[in-house]
């Protein structure tokens, strides 16, 4: 789960999970502490696939 204010830094952090071989989960969700928007991104590693 990656969880930061909702900035440049954030989407940065997202496109180098998924150019790691990560892949989202699900929607990404935002909220608001009082002073500034919060965003969260599931991402999960994918297993490999056994082999027969």
């Amino acid at each position: 789960m990656l969880t930061g204010p909702d900035d440049r830094s954030f989407c940065e952090r997202v496109s180098e999970a998924l150019a790691d071989g990560y892949v989202l989960h699900g929607s990404p969700a935002l909220t608001h502490d009082g002073e500034r928007v919060i965003a969260a991104q599931a991402v999960v590693l994918p297993s490999p696939r056994p082999t027969q």
